[in-house]
């Protein structure tokens, strides 16, 4: 079944007729090395002109993989956690970084994660944090502008421009896979009526109308309808009153826009 992209056309024409312009950006998950994925991720990043924040592991990551990412504009680096395993107690969701986890530890992996991608990716990394499973101690956040890193990213509207001081709070907010029931495509009228939602609590004030709205997609786990719709996502958005956002932009008035 086509999806039916009209109430997505229609805010967008609300967005244009007000003169607002959505920052757009796109976040991936869980890279440690090339995959036939990766390059249509690549490929689609291309196509609508769009670079993918790549969220790399960094005890797996691969010599391959930072000589792949540096042959293209199309891929950021950022730092995805260090292993991506659970440290959370039993019967509690997942999470590298609980706050059950001893403070100290958790820095000095967040320092040996950025320390190895810097090493693996020089000055293409961008020191952006995203920890795995989009949950982290708040102890940790605090620690993190100290350790070297710019900017946090996790999953649904931010609450404040910065996460901590020195530490800009830039999330994503719409995925398009169904984790608990197959890691399918969820409903494309559920996710186009989510993301109206969204729009629509910024462009009348309800919500941060500046943050850049976040793509977030997992390339290793995407069938046919994820590929597809994320394709056909990127079109509308792109094709409406946005604009590309990159973590190599000024942070500051990237997220005080």
């Amino acid at each position: 079944m086509t999806p039916d992209w009209t109430p997505l056309d229609r805010e967008l024409d609300r967005w244009a007729t007000t003169g607002l312009c959505l920052p757009i950006w796109w976040r991936d998950d869980d890279a440690i090395a090339p995959s036939p994925a990766l390059e249509r991720l690549d490929a689609l990043a291309a196509k609508h002109g769009l670079p993918v924040h790549l969220a790399v592991i960094p005890q797996g990551a691969t010599q391959v993989l930072a000589a792949y990412v540096r042959a293209t504009p199309n891929l950021i680096p950022v730092v995805h956690g260090w292993a991506h395993a659970s440290h959370a107690l039993q019967g509690a969701k997942k999470a590298e970084y609980p706050d059950t986890r001893n403070a100290a530890e958790m820095a000095d992996e967040a320092a040996q994660s950025l320390t190895r991608l810097s090493a693996l990716f020089g000055p293409d990394l961008s020191p952006m944090f995203a920890p795995p499973w989009n949950r982290i101690s708040p102890r940790l956040v605090a620690d993190l502008a100290g350790l070297g890193y710019s900017a946090l990213s996790t999953f649904t509207p931010r609450d404040a421009a910065f996460a901590a001081p020195g530490l800009a709070q830039v999330n994503t907010h719409l995925d398009p896979i169904s984790w608990k029931s197959g890691r399918g495509l969820v409903a494309p009228d559920i996710l186009i009526a989510h993301l109206v939602r969204q729009l629509a609590d910024r462009r009348e004030g309800r919500a941060d109308a500046g943050e850049p709205y976040g793509i977030l997609t997992h390339h290793l786990v995407h069938d046919e309808a994820i590929w597809g719709f994320t394709d056909a996502l990127l079109s509308r958005l792109m094709a409406g009153p946005t604009r590309r956002w990159n973590s190599t932009d000024q942070t500051q008035k990237d997220t005080n826009t």
